[in-house]
């Protein structure tokens, strides 16, 4: 595995600027893939620009005052990805981040409220032993249910870091989504039908939008209403 990455082929959802300097930090393997994630070095740096310098970025994050989901990070390489919740302990300042309809990751100011809890979206599960249910969910982490309870595709609301599941949003009709990629990437629609495939390709979201995408692009926010603050669009 490469150690090294170069600003002009960086992912295209990293919100840097590409002629200013040669390297860029390469985020390390953790919870979300190098193009659905930047690396927590570079938020300091380049999106919030809390600082100048990587330098600076490590002071910042080894006085333990970022907080990832509710837990402290040190790591500059970190990844941080979609729906993941930063704080900022000496300015009292939070954010979730998202994807804009650009396809690029973006940084939504939050309140202190809305920072104790983040969602995650359902990407498989198993049975394991004791005849209990675990659950796969999109940003690495794995819960151990009593029994099952989540269709996969669901959205589950929990605490972090406490990791205690308060509610639920499943995917069905009139549910509002954010698509996460393709050709309406950050848009909010709302489903309309959900086409069951019997190949091993991926079932399709229909929605009332006039428009359709893979299951797996698709991330419930709700049941009647969005439960977040989303980027808001970029002026024509």
């Amino acid at each position: 595995m490469k150690k090294h990455l170069k600003r002009l082929p960086a992912p295209r959802s990293w919100s840097i600027p590409r002629k200013t300097h040669f390297w860029i930090v390469r985020p390390s393997p953790g919870p979300h893939g190098i193009g659905e994630s930047v690396p927590l070095g570079s938020i300091l740096r380049d999106m919030l620009k809390v600082c100048d310098t990587a330098r600076e970025a490590r002071h910042i994050l080894n006085n333990r005052g970022v907080l990832v989901d509710g837990r402290a990070v040190t790591d500059p390489k970190f990844p941080v990805g979609l729906m993941d919740v930063l704080t900022l302990s000496q300015t009292k300042a939070h954010y979730r981040m998202l994807v804009d309809t650009r396809g690029r990751m973006s940084l939504v100011g939050i309140e202190e409220g809305e920072a104790t809890w983040k969602l995650c979206r359902v990407e498989d599960k198993t049975t394991v032993r004791g005849g209990k249910t675990q659950i796969n969910l999109h940003d690495g982490r794995n819960l151990v249910l009593p029994k099952d309870s989540y269709k996969t595709g669901t959205t589950v609301k929990m605490n972090v870091p406490g990791q205690k599941v308060v509610e639920h949003y499943e995917l069905s009709k009139g549910a509002p989504v954010l698509v996460t990629a393709g050709q309406h990437v950050g848009e909010i629609a709302h489903v309309l039908e959900v086409q069951r495939t019997r190949n091993p390709r991926a079932n399709i979201v229909t929605f009332t939008e006039g428009f359709s995408t893979d299951i797996h692009k698709v991330f419930v926010l709700g049941t009647e209403g969005p439960t977040i603050k989303t980027p808001e669009a970029p002026a024509i």
